[in-house]
């Protein structure tokens, strides 16, 4: 049984050893015909590094050919396969723009953008290449109106703004977190406005009222006024829109103390202005009396 083992394992070494010698010299003919065979023979048994490494010298070779389209697709497609999104989308690209007519052109600008899509990463990430999938769905959309392709790109487009909306709202909250109240507010109406069906609206609402309190907190007395005046009308506004909310409770108790303090600076003004005034009619009384007994 030892002696069958090794008598198989030497022939797979031989056959091994016979296959890596058969594309070495397979690498250095200049039967260029005979190697864009292989090249498609390799790319169907799903051996991509070795059709990779046939088409990328094809293609320069059959470059400005009638056979051109032929190594350019393929050699996409043989990127894609090995994972490497970001040059099979680029190659992808460059099929679209040097073969623009062409049948296959319609599917190459589908993967451009399908590339881009598989590359965008986490949204916690940088999302430069999710804003390129989208601008590469939103091409093939304009273009080809028609397609089969249409659904699969509008779903992966939702997906996309998606992981955006995720990132951008992850951001507001950040900022409240490290007590940046400005610029939480600020994102929020941004986010807002950028994504209007967002899911996150309900605790965005709230986290606004949350950073106008707790800057109206940081704020002197004049401002203070002003900002607790908005976060009333906030949190009415926030009542209106989600009586129900998870966050009512914690919102009511925010509001209840916003308008206590507001009273109060209120209060503290109207006591201000009275002792102001009353020390203006002391002060006109008393030059009053000074110009009647002068006179």
């Amino acid at each position: 049984m030892k002696h069958i083992l090794k008598i198989a394992l030497l022939f797979l070494f031989l056959s091994l050893a016979s296959a890596c010698n058969d594309f070495n010299a397979l690498k250095k003919s200049t039967d260029y015909e005979n190697k864009l065979e292989m090249a498609i023979k390799y790319f169907d048994k799903g051996d991509y590094t070795k059709a990779q490494i046939l088409f990328e010298e094809l293609q320069n070779i059959y470059k400005g050919t009638e056979k051109a389209e032929t190594v350019f697709f393929y050699n996409a497609y043989t990127n894609f396969e090995l994972g490497d999104y970001l040059l099979a989308g680029f190659m992808f690209r460059n099929f679209v723009r040097t073969f623009p007519t062409a049948k296959k052109a319609e599917e190459c600008a589908y993967m451009t953008a399908r590339c881009y899509y598989l590359n965008s990463p986490e949204y916690t990430l940088d999302q430069t290449d999710t804003y390129t999938a989208i601008r590469e769905f939103s091409f093939f959309l304009k273009q080809y109106p028609k397609s089969e392709h249409i659904p699969d790109c509008n779903e992966c487009v939702d997906k996309l703004r998606g992981k955006l909306e995720m990132k951008s709202y992850a951001t507001c909250v950040q900022y409240y977190n490290i007590s940046d109240y400005k610029a939480s507010i600020a994102d929020i109406i941004v986010h807002n406005k950028d994504f209007p069906a967002n899911p996150h609206q309900e605790e965005l609402s709230f986290v606004t009222i949350e950073d106008y309190y707790q800057l109206g907190l940081l704020s002197v007395d004049v401002k203070k006024a002003e900002r607790m005046k908005i976060v009333m009308d906030n949190y009415t506004k926030f009542v209106d829109t989600y009586p129900k909310s998870s966050f009512l409770a914690q919102a009511q108790v925010i509001y209840e103390d916003a308008s206590k303090i507001k009273k109060q600076l209120e209060k503290a003004e109207a006591d201000n202005t009275a002792e102001r005034d009353k020390q203006n009619k002391e002060k006109a009384d008393k030059e009053n009396r000074n110009k009647k007994q002068s006179n």
